[in-house]
């Protein structure tokens, strides 16, 4: 008997007993969860595979003699930032030394280096993508349980005025209701956080290798002038 009433309240009991607004509150819950969780895992797939595919580009760029850049980048792939990077490098050099260009008449070195730093300002921009939907989700989503919260308190003060005690059986429906609304609230906001973090932290440490490596194409191609050619073979860029 005992298991019984224990089973009849459970969590699906204490949601069927909410109203519109608090269906509303749950199904605003509902979707920062969604959205929270697609960003998860689409962006820490999306993370891996590019640190893959950049991992694999560096160790085959630095693999071989500095006079065959030429031959390594000829066949490479522009999906990942570090070789667009490279694909930058390539076209301001030959654009520079080719003089069709009115945007390398102030000199390859600056030239380069506009050209370079137009790719990294694109890729930290891109970088910034789903991390406003996170932030919000970590910093909405535990008032938006508290409203919920507040109001099951309301309705389990509704409850005693109308039968003039505070039994249990008249304020288990609307208390339970109330703390299930903070717990999913908490729900949602602990993993948004935690990924807006992590987020943040791969941000900041791809920005510096990409950086980096700018910094190591621009003395490549600048003070060692290992790619003089102007029609030096450039990265494919329809990945194809």
């Amino acid at each position: 008997m005992e298991s019984q009433v224990v089973d009849g309240f459970g969590v699906a009991h204490f949601l069927s007993q909410t109203d519109l607004v608090g269906r509303l509150v749950l199904f605003v819950l509902l979707l920062l969860s969604l959205a929270s969780w697609y960003l998860i895992v689409t962006r820490s797939l999306a993370g891996f595979l590019e640190q893959r595919r950049a991992s694999a580009f560096l160790a085959r760029f630095w693999s071989s003699g500095s006079n065959d850049l030429r031959r390594r980048l000829q066949d490479e792939e522009c999906n990942h930032a570090f070789a667009r990077l490279a694909a930058e490098g390539l076209d301001a050099l030959a654009d520079s030394s080719g003089g069709v260009s009115l945007a390398a008449a102030g000199g390859f070195a600056e030239y380069l280096s506009r050209r370079l730093n137009h790719v990294i300002d694109d890729e930290a921009a891109a970088a910034e993508y789903g991390l406003t939907v996170l932030a919000s989700a970590a910093s909405a989503a535990p008032y938006i349980g508290l409203f919920g919260t507040v109001w099951g308190i309301y309705h389990a003060l509704v409850q005693i005025g109308l039968s003039g005690q505070g039994t249990l059986d008249k304020v288990a429906g609307p208390v339970g209701e109330a703390l299930i609304m903070t717990a999913l609230g908490l729900a949602v906001a602990i993993p948004a956080v935690l990924a807006y973090n992590a987020f943040n932290r791969r941000n900041r440490l791809w920005l510096a290798r990409l950086e980096g490596f700018a910094h190591e194409l621009y003395v490549l191609l600048t003070v060692k002038s290992v790619a003089a050619d102007p029609l030096v073979s450039r990265p494919r860029r329809d990945g194809r």
